[in-house]
């Protein structure tokens, strides 16, 4: 006796339900990424109402081999002594009290030294920049 299937077996395969299955997950990683929160320090930083204006800059100078430069707006450099960086800043001050001091120091100059002259500017109340070498 010859038996009939009743059901041809197809050899395809029906991608409808996995293009739906992509779908959820794409939609659950699309909103569980908005909802993680990286790691940072938050700050809201003012905007400005005009653009600033380019001031008087005052530079210090420290060489690899320790000795220090003044020079003040288009002046050349000229050596001093670290007991003479005071002065030479306050006497710039009292001129032009809305100077900047822009200071360069060479990448082998420790780190001490940086901050011996920003503490000269922090006593001082002077407006430091320190001045990096650009990419």
């Amino acid at each position: 006796m010859a038996l009939k299937q009743r059901f041809n077996v197809e050899a395809s395969f029906s991608m409808a339900s996995m293009t739906d299955v992509i779908f959820l997950l794409l939609i659950f990683f699309m909103i569980t990424s908005t909802i993680v929160v990286p790691n940072a320090i938050k700050v809201l930083l003012p905007k400005a109402q005009q653009q600033a204006q380019a001031k008087p800059i005052t530079r210090v100078t420290i060489d690899k081999d320790l000795n220090y430069y003044v020079a003040n707006a288009n002046e050349r450099e000229r050596k001093v002594t670290f007991e003479q960086i005071t002065p030479f800043l306050q006497s710039v001050y009292t001129a032009e009290p809305d100077i900047f001091v822009a200071l360069y120091a060479d990448e082998e100059v420790p780190y001490r030294e940086i901050v011996k002259i920003l503490d000269i500017a922090n006593q001082n109340r002077f407006k430091m920049v320190l001045m990096t070498r650009p990419n």
